[in-house]
């Protein structure tokens, strides 16, 4: 906390005096500070605040990454904000694994598209033998004809399966706390949140980046999006992705009213203040903002996206945030293996 706080107790630290804070590299933000930030600050502030942050510490170059739906629907696990989950009636596609040759043309696909990075993304709690058989494959084949770089959202994983995978090619492992500790509880109890946290670090200890976020607006408190946003600070992952809840007819979440616009740009200015460095992504939820909010959610800390569809709701438009993101002064292009392993 900065001298000014220290000598007089009862002076919280103004938005404006984090992000200097932080900028000059001192201590983090405490929990205190953002939440007394997120109800107290004046909105402009606090979004400025965390739109200095993103400009002096996070990645200039705004980053995309792409998605193949390799296995749809049928999920065991009961989350409630999920179509895919076998306890819900919600109509969402269902269909069994996709085979190499369809993640190969995904892959070369978004590679052609200047996508920089592809996840293959398969619904259900965790892999079994033959189904790693079968990424495996599907991995060595994307490695060998593409130079995309290779990420997969694929449940729970055993140290086993990621040192199989990382072998294969893999090189980022996505697994979303989806909220605050104090939180996941009520949306979710077929798994739990230090589950997902073992396979992250699984992934670590095997040298893989991770890629960690989660989902605004499935009720949490103001407590517990400062807890959540702590939460990943402490994991520290590559990448953050920003799911906007979008409420779909049959889950428990279905009735939900989606978030105001400026609840989620204070999300993300929180979430930025207490990640600085990291990518912020927009993910799922892109769609319900207007190009003119995603506008303002670049400002507060947005820097990465999601290129084309998702898995049960729809995507934004590529163009749209390729457009959006050069406008506001990031470099948008790929990073890719340097050559292809033939």
């Amino acid at each position: 906390m900065n001298e000014s706080t220290l000598s007089d107790p009862g002076k919280m630290t103004t938005a404006f005096e984090l992000a200097d804070r932080i900028i000059g590299g001192g201590e983090p933000a405490t929990a205190e500070e953002l939440l007394d930030l997120l109800r107290n600050a004046p909105r402009a502030e606090l979004h400025e605040a965390a739109h200095r942050v993103t400009a002096a510490c996070a990645p200039r170059r705004f980053d995309f990454c792409g998605i193949v739906n390799a296995r749809a629907g049928r999920c065991s696990e009961n989350c409630k904000w999920c179509a895919q989950s076998a306890y819900w009636e919600t109509g969402c596609e269902i269909h069994s694994w996709i085979g190499t040759e369809a993640c190969v043309r995904a892959a070369a696909n978004a590679e052609a598209n200047g996508v920089g990075r592809i996840g293959i993304v398969t619904s259900g709690r965790a892999q079994s033998p033959a189904d790693i058989d079968a990424l495996c494959d599907a991995l060595r084949a994307m490695r060998r004809e593409t130079r995309i770089h290779l990420c997969g959202s694929l449940g729970l994983l055993s140290p086993s399966d990621i040192a199989r995978l990382k072998e294969a090619g893999l090189e980022r492992v996505h697994c979303n706390i989806e909220t605050a500790p104090s939180h996941f509880g009520d949306l979710c109890t077929t798994h739990t949140q230090a589950q997902k946290l073992e396979t992250l670090r699984a992934a670590r200890d095997a040298g893989l980046e991770i890629c960690c976020g989660g989902i605004i607006g499935m009720g949490e408190s103001d407590e517990q999006l400062v807890e959540f946003a702590l939460a990943l600070a402490e994991i520290a992952p590559a990448s953050i992705p920003v799911n906007i809840l979008h409420p779909i007819p049959g889950t428990p979440l279905g009735a939900h009213t989606p978030l105001p616009v400026e609840r989620i740009l204070d999300s993300i200015a929180i979430l930025r203040l207490a990640n600085p460095r990291t990518p912020l992504r927009f993910a799922g939820g892109r769609v319900l903002l207007s190009d003119d909010d995603a506008r303002r959610a670049i400002f507060c800390g947005i820097n990465a996206g999601i290129a084309g569809p998702l898995l049960t709701t729809p995507g934004a438009n590529y163009a749209d945030d390729r457009a959006l993101a050069t406008e506001a002064g990031y470099a948008v292009g790929q990073e890719l293996r340097y050559e292809l392993e033939r």
